[in-house]
């Protein structure tokens, strides 16, 4: 599926896919900056890659958290990116008006947020624009319930559709990956992803800032590729801790390269064994 998906490359190469870029849309300089240094990397490692950033934070949990710089001006930075560098990008929606205004901005993947899965109205209106749609499991979703959001797509007309688990809450500020999860949503007939950084995540924090454990991104990543996962999602920053948005679970670009380096190995191995 991930071949109809303009400007993607690498797609033969037998490796997983990749979303990976900030978290949100800070700056033009910041996401050129990252999108390139990504993209030399995937094409390095031959990994058909996407720019991921949201171009608004609607889901926080203060006032006066970072939720962007202006809707119009981070997509017109995310659809130069897609133009300017020939790389596909992915973004979230947030309610079914997001959808078209999106889509008009050249965006190839809509992402539907996890707390936002169930949203009927959502999901048709992403079905509807022809995009690709990602949606991401609920932490408090079960795996096989997913196959409702999937089939809302799919019976809007659109059989472009993703999902990626995220972690399933465990208490009040934990997640945690049942890995099962992924083996069960790939019974949908779709891509399944994983998305690492924010499965790190620890929310509900008393100061009301996302905290997260990026120590485990490569044993997340490398425990998600062994059972079968199609994708993996990471967010990358070149300073996490300037970050204006969950720097706190994100991965350093720098590390990016090795991190990536040892997980298409492992890729490979399966291929080869699994």
């Amino acid at each position: 599926m991930i071949k109809d998906i303009q400007y993607i490359k690498n797609v033969d190469s037998g490796n997983f896919f990749l979303l990976a870029g900030p978290c949100v849309v800070e700056s033009r300089e910041i996401c050129f900056n990252i999108a390139k240094r990504i993209i030399d990397i995937a094409d390095r490692l031959q990994i058909p890659y996407i720019f991921k950033a949201s171009y608004r934070k609607a889901n926080r949990s203060r006032l006066d958290s970072f939720s962007g710089i202006g809707d119009e001006k981070s997509l017109e930075i995310l659809q130069d990116i897609r133009q300017t560098l020939k790389t596909p990008v992915v973004t979230d929606i947030h309610n079914p008006e997001e959808a078209a205004i999106a889509a008009k901005y050249e965006i190839d993947i809509l992402q539907i947020p996890a707390f936002l899965c169930r949203q009927t109205d959502l999901l048709v209106a992403a079905a509807e624009t022809g995009k690709f749609v990602n949606i991401k499991k609920g932490q408090f979703a079960s795996p096989e319930s997913m196959i409702f959001a999937v089939n809302k797509v799919r019976k809007s007309g659109n059989q472009k559709v993703m999902l990626t688990d995220r972690g399933t809450s465990f208490g009040y500020h934990d997640l945690i990956v049942d890995y099962r999860g992924i083996v069960e949503m790939k019974k949908n007939n779709c891509p399944v992803i994983l998305d690492i950084t924010h499965s790190l995540q620890k929310p509900n924090q008393t100061s009301g800032i996302t905290g997260g454990n990026p120590d485990f991104i490569e044993t997340v990543a490398r425990a998600g590729i062994a059972v079968g996962a199609d994708g993996l999602f990471i967010e990358t920053h070149p300073e996490p801790q300037m970050a204006k948005s969950d720097g706190a679970n994100m991965l350093h670009l720098d590390l990016l390269e090795d991190v990536l380096t040892r997980l298409v190995k492992i890729r490979k191995t399966i291929n080869e064994f699994g």
